[in-house]
């Protein structure tokens, strides 16, 4: 019997440059890819840029100082990593109010008083004639 080989694409080396994610398969091919496909790896020092490890047999790569991971598969199918929205990302930033708006914006009227309802009711009997009683 033969010993079982596997088909899958395995990283046996990696190196990271200022441009590129270059990766030598264990098959002998060689891959890369754009660094800003990785925006963590993009914006990391070169010192974290190089400490890396491979994930399992070589199914990918792992930089533990930044905590990405990128897989072979990823790289050959051209996935790039995108970047997570922040959370307020999409909202209006919210002001804060240092000054009291002034009444006028506040009421409807132009800062005008309306009558309260017991007032209406009041001035209502006030214009009616004598002769007819309420």
């Amino acid at each position: 019997m033969s010993p079982a080989v596997s088909n899958d694409p395995r990283i046996q080396d990696v190196r990271v440059t200022k441009d590129e994610i270059i990766a030598n398969l264990v098959d002998g091919r060689v891959i890369s890819v754009p660094l800003a496909w990785s925006w963590r790896l993009s914006e990391a020092t070169p010192a974290q840029r190089a400490n890396l490890r491979l994930i399992g047999s070589g199914q990918g790569v792992h930089w533990p100082d930044i905590d990405e991971d990128i897989s072979v598969e990823g790289m050959l199918h051209g996935i790039p990593a995108h970047r997570p929205r922040s959370r307020t990302a999409g909202r209006k930033s919210r002001q804060v109010r240092t000054h009291k708006p002034s009444i006028k914006r506040l009421r409807p009227t132009g800062g005008k008083r309306l009558p309260k309802p017991s007032d209406v009711a009041h001035e209502a009997d006030a214009s009616r004639p004598a002769e007819f009683p309420t």
